[in-house]
């Protein structure tokens, strides 16, 4: 895994997607159209974590080189080095693929 020259703030997580399925489990082959945005991929950067009330830095549950899911509208995507990522938050994954 290549290092990202992007340094994401407070909670934010960059996330390399996974390539969306490009055919059905049936063998049916899908037009870019018809595929789904994909809701899984690898993190490739973290932020500090969120500023809390005290001033101490919350920790983050992620890190780098994670399989995660996150909401299939959730954050924000960008490209970076020729590369399409994805900016989220951490509240915007649902899971931790373990």
């Amino acid at each position: 895994m290549a290092k990202i020259k992007i340094r994401p703030l407070d909670d934010r997580i960059v996330v390399q997607a996974m390539e969306a399925e490009e055919t059905t489990a049936g063998g049916i082959v899908l037009p870019g159209s018809a595929q789904e945005k994909p809701q899984r991929g690898t993190i490739l950067a973290v932020g500090p974590g969120r500023l809390l009330d005290s001033g101490e830095r919350g920790e983050l549950s992620v890190a780098v080189g994670d399989e995660v899911i996150f909401g299939k509208y959730g954050g924000n995507d960008i490209e970076v080095d020729g590369k399409e990522v994805k900016i989220l938050r951490e509240s915007d994954i649902l899971a931790k693929v373990v």
